[in-house]
């Protein structure tokens, strides 16, 4: 305890608190106020995230409000030991596991999720007809499903480190594990990603292989 406090006083007399944290700090101290902008910050994406994970929008928008009520519940003992980011994902992660894990046998309607980055890598310049269109959204939609189809460690790591772009340091704080592990979680999801996407030659799968394929332990 004396060492987060400690901590917290000299992150504050160096003057480099993150904005996330600052406005958590003012939290612990009474500001609601401050807990709204936190909020409205961060809202989507956690919802996004959530959503990617158990793949659908109710549960992912219920799941996001117990992510903030605990974060709220939780206001007059933080300290800020970490990025507010790295905390807030670690809440979702856990809560979007527990869920999965108590949902096993439940079927998981399925849907495109319009906040994926790069489908438009497959677009021209010009507009594209309905064939292309179709195309990219059958594309689109076969990534989804491989991308759903990992262990859930698997899915969250290549969530985080695709579309959060969260670095090796922040996904091991929020899965808990050291950086070793979450190099070889990647490694394994791409490596699986890499051959059931192979016929389709998904440019993200190999430079993502490339970048993390290295001897690391699990």
């Amino acid at each position: 305890m004396a060492a987060s406090i400690a901590l917290t006083q000299g992150v504050l007399a160096a003057g480099v608190l993150e904005r996330d944290t600052e406005l958590m700090l003012r939290v612990r101290a009474g500001d609601d106020s401050s807990f709204g902008i936190l909020l409205e910050r961060h809202r989507t994406s956690v919802i996004h995230f959530l959503y990617r994970m158990v793949q659908n929008q109710g549960v992912a928008e219920e799941l996001a409000q117990e992510v903030f009520f605990r974060v709220y519940r939780s206001r007059e003992s933080y300290e800020p030991t970490a990025k507010f980011t790295t905390w807030l994902f670690r809440i979702a992660t856990h809560l979007a596991i527990n869920w999965l894990r108590d949902h096993k046998s439940q079927k998981m309607h399925e849907s495109i999720d319009e906040a994926v980055e790069g489908a438009a890598r497959q677009v021209t310049d010009r507009l594209p007809n309905v064939e292309q269109r179709l195309l990219s959204e059958a594309r689109l939609a076969e990534v989804r499903q491989a991308v759903d189809e990992l262990p859930a460690k698997q899915r969250a790591a290549v969530l985080m480190h695709k579309y959060e772009e969260l670095e090796y340091t922040q996904i091991a704080q929020i899965l808990e594990c050291s950086d070793s592990a979450v190099k070889s979680l990647l490694f394994r999801a791409y490596e699986s990603l890499r051959v059931k996407l192979a016929h389709m030659n998904v440019p993200a799968v190999r430079e993502r292989r490339k970048a993390d394929e290295m001897p690391c332990a699990g």
